[in-house]
């Protein structure tokens, strides 16, 4: 019997991708140069997101950097949590519905929703920017009460965080008592032992005996 876990595995890739070492991160480098470097050699975050935000063309300049290499890892990591007999991966992909390439991998897509006044504030305070800045970032995405049409699941975030909590409690009970990851994951076990079997035979069959 493949283990099932209690909870979720959640990835969030986009960090790892752009540390020193990286490809991401060197090509980050040549393109915008050395001054979105932190003294440790860290991507300065907030500098960067001064540049590109108000930037289209080196917006999408970063994002053709970036977004192939979180994509190779993205799925590495999940199908390395596939086989460790996880029910669900959460991906957290901020410009999913923006790109739309990576859509077709998911079989479910929740929007966390809050109104716009509640986003703009929000973003104010946790990344210190005045409202210009911070509309700036906002309208680099697709609206949220359109990113609501397209997903399978909302979570209302407006209000109190007791009560998003509750929605999110409510999906994972749900999403674990799903059998649709059955099939996909009988499968693979059906495939990688008929891999097994055939690499078994075929050195049986050629390694001379002792």
């Amino acid at each position: 019997m493949v283990p099932v876990s209690v909870a979720p595995a959640i990835l969030v890739i986009q960090s790892s991708i752009v540390q020193p070492g990286y490809p991401a991160h060197r090509r980050i480098v040549e393109a915008f140069g050395t001054e979105v470097l932190l003294e440790n050699g860290d991507i300065d975050r907030k500098v960067l997101g001064d540049l590109i935000f108000n930037q289209p063309d080196r917006r999408h300049l970063l994002n053709s950097i970036t977004h192939p290499e979180i994509c190779k890892e993205m799925m590495k990591e999940t199908f390395k949590y596939f086989l460790r007999g996880y029910r669900y991966v959460i991906l957290d992909i901020p410009l999913l519905f923006e790109t739309k390439k990576l859509l077709k991998y998911m079989k479910h897509t929740v929007v966390v929703y809050c109104d716009r006044d509640t986003q703009l504030a929000r973003l104010m305070q946790r990344n210190n920017l005045n409202r210009e800045d911070a509309e700036a970032r906002i309208k680099a995405q697709l609206p949220l009460k359109d990113k609501v049409r397209m997903a399978r699941h909302v979570l209302d975030n407006s209000g109190e965080w007791s009560v998003t909590k509750h929605q999110v409690v409510l999906l994972h009970a749900k999403l674990e008592r799903s059998l649709e990851y059955l099939p996909l994951r009988l499968g693979l076990l059906a495939g990688l032992a008929s891999i097994a079997s055939f690499l078994y035979l075929l050195t049986h069959y050629l390694l001379p005996s002792p």
